[in-house]
C-alpha cells in the first residue's frame, strides 16, 4: 500500500480488501502466501532457506504455513533493526519440497544444483510416495533404477488414483467409472523390449494398476504380455486381486521355464461384509483364496500381500490370525504387511467412506492422519508389526519384504530360465508394462 498511490477511495478500499487476511486459510492460499512472501523477502543461499521480516503477523503466518505443509522451521532472534529471520530445516529434502509446494516466481532462487545429499541413514529406501498437487518439476538423481531417490528428494512412481488426474479425470467416481485401456500394449512392449538397451531387468505388472482387473477378462492382453517378457527373457512378477490370473496360468508355467515369475495376491480383508463394503466389485477374499490354491497347485509360490491394514478394522489379534491362517491355509508361502497409507486423492475418498460406513472412527483417523500426513504414526507402525511377527511365525509364513523400486516383492532367484514359483521380488517395469492403465485398479474406494 505504501508504494501505490491513487487519488480514489474507491481503489483504495478496492486494494485492502484483496490483500486483507482471510478469515479461513485454505491450503492454497497458504502455498501462494509463502510462495508470494519467499518471492518478495525469501533467500536460498548456502544451503539455508530464509525469510526475513519485522511484522510479527507475517512471522507467524510463514510458520504456520509451514507446519501446514509438514516443514519444520525455526525463528532466529530480532536483530537490531527489528528484523527476524525464519530458517527452513531439513536440508535439500526439505528445501525441494519446500520449492514443489509453493512454487516461487523468482526461479534464480531456486537453484539446488551442486548440493550435496547429507544424510545418517542406512541406505535403503523406507517408502514410496506419490506428489501431492498434480505435476511439478523434480530433481531428479540418477539411480540404477532411474526411478526414485530417498530421503525425500524426488518420486516418480505414484498409485492408482493420481493417475487419473495426469488425464484430467477426478480420482473419485471418473477413477471408478472410467477405464483407459492400453489396446496395443503388448506390440508396444515387444518393441520396448527389443532395444539394444532394454537391460533386462525385473518388471513388475500391477504395482500401480491391477492386470486382472475386469477389462482384462474382455481385451485379453496379458497373454501378449506374459509372451512378450519371456521370450525376451526379461523376469516379471504379477500382483493381482483378479482371479482372472488362473486363465493364465498354463501361460505362466510355460513361461516360467524361461524366466523367473512371482505371483502374488493382494487380499487384505477377511470380513466379508467388510470386504464388500470398502472393496465393492473385487472378487472375494475366498475367491482370491482359492486363487493362492491355483497358483500353488502349478508350482508357483505365491505371497499375499495383507495391506493395507486398517485402524480399528482389521488390526485387531483375531482378524489378524485368522487371515494368517487361511492365507497358509490356501498355500500361501509368504505374506507382506503394513498399515493403511491415505496419500493424495486417496484421503479424501477413504475419509467420505468412512464417514458413510463407521463415522464413529472417522475422529481417530483424523488424529492418525492429520492434514497431508499419509502414513499411520510410528508408534502405530511399531505396534502393529509386533502384534503380527509372532502370528506370521505362528501360521509357519515368511514374512517377505517389498520392493523398495516398485512395491512388488523380491525375487529370490534372478537367473534367467530358473524355474520360479517363490517369494521374491520385481525390478521396475517399463511404461509399455501395464496391461490396463492408467485405469480403475479396482472399484471405489480403493485403499491402495
Amino acid at each position: 500500500m505504501v508504494g501505490i498511490r491513487t487519488a480514489q477511495r474507491a481503489h483504495v478500499e478496492t486494494i485492502e480488501s484483496l490483500i486483507a487476511w482471510p478469515d479461513a486459510r485454505s491450503a492454497g492460499w497458504d502455498a501462494g502466501f509463502l510462495s508470494g512472501v519467499f518471492d518478495a523477502e525469501g533467500s536460498c543461499s548456502g544451503g539455508i532457506l530464509r525469510f526475513s521480516n519485522s511484522n510479527e503477523e507475517i512471522l507467524t503466518s510463514i510458520e504456520r504455513g509451514l507446519a501446514r505443509f509438514g516443514l519444520a522451521s525455526i525463528r532466529d532472534p530480532v536483530r537490531l533493526n527489528g528484523v527476524a529471520n525464519i530458517r527452513l530445516l531439513g536440508g535439500l529434502p526439505a528445501r525441494s519440497a519446500f520449492f514443489g509446494i509453493v512454487q516461487p516466481a523468482i526461479t534464480r532462487k531456486l537453484s539446488l544444483i551442486g548440493a550435496a545429499v547429507k544424510t545418517v541413514a542406512d541406505l535403503r529406501v523406507v517408502s514410496i510416495e506419490p506428489i501431492e498437487g498434480g505435476s511439478q518439476q523434480l530433481v531428479d538423481i540418477t539411480t540404477t533404477t532411474g526411478d526414485f531417490i530417498a530421503e525425500g528428494v524426488v518420486s516418480h512412481n505414484c498409485f492408482a488414483r493420481p493417475t487419473h488426474q495426469y488425464l484430467d479425470l477426478d480420482a473419485g467416481d471418473d477413477f471408478d467409472r472410467q477405464i483407459v485401456v492400453k489396446v496395443n500394449v503388448a506390440d508396444v512392449l515387444r518393441t520396448e523390449l527389443a532395444r539394444p538397451s532394454w537391460g533386462h531387468d525385473p518388471v513388475a505388472l500391477g504395482t500401480n494398476t491391477d492386470p486382472y482387473q475386469r477389462a482384462e477378462g474382455r481385451y485379453r492382453l496379458m497373454p501378449g504380455i506374459i509372451d512378450a517378457l519371456a521370450s525376451s527373457g526379461t523376469p516379471f512378477s504379477i500382483l493381482t486381486k483378479g482371479t482372472l490370473l488362473r486363465r493364465d496360468l498354463p501361460l505362466l508355467t510355460d513361461a516360467s521355464q524361461q524366466v523367473p515369475i512371482d505371483l502374488a495376491m493382494s487380499i487384505a480383508v477377511y470380513d466379508d461384509d467388510l470386504q464388500r463394503s470398502v472393496e465393492p466389485g473385487t472378487p472375494s477374499t475366498d475367491a482370491r483364496l482359492a486363487t493362492v490354491t491355483a497358483a500353488r497347485d502349478a508350482g508357483f509360490d505365491c505371497t499375499v500381500f495383507l495391506m493395507p491394514i486398517l485402524p480399528y478394522l482389521t488390526d485387531t489379534r483375531a482378524h489378524l490370525d485368522d487371515a494368517l491362517r487361511r492365507a497358509k491355509a490356501a498355500g500361501a508361502t509368504g505374506v507382506i504387511h503394513s498399515a493403511l497409507h491415505l496419500r493424495g486423492a486417496v484421503k479424501p475418498w477413504f475419509l467420505q467412506w468412512l464417514e458413510r460406513e463407521h463415522p464413529e472412527l472417522v475422529p481417530k483417523y483424523r488424529a492418525m492422519y492429520p492434514g497431508a500426513a499419509a502414513y499411520a504414526p510410528k508408534a502405530y507402525r511399531d505396534w502393529l508389526a509386533e502384534r503380527i511377527r509372532p502370528l506370521i511365525r505362528a501360521h509357519g509364513l515368511v514374512r517377505v519384504r517389498e520392493d523398495p523400486a516398485t512395491g512388488g516383492v523380491r525375487f529370490t532367484a534372478r537367473s534367467a530360465g530358473a524355474r520360479i514359483g517363490r517369494p521374491g521380488a520385481p525390478g521396475l517395469a517399463p511404461p509399455a508394462a501395464g496391461a490396463v492403465g492408467p485405469a480403475a485398479h479396482d472399484t471405489a474406494p480403493t485403499l491402495f
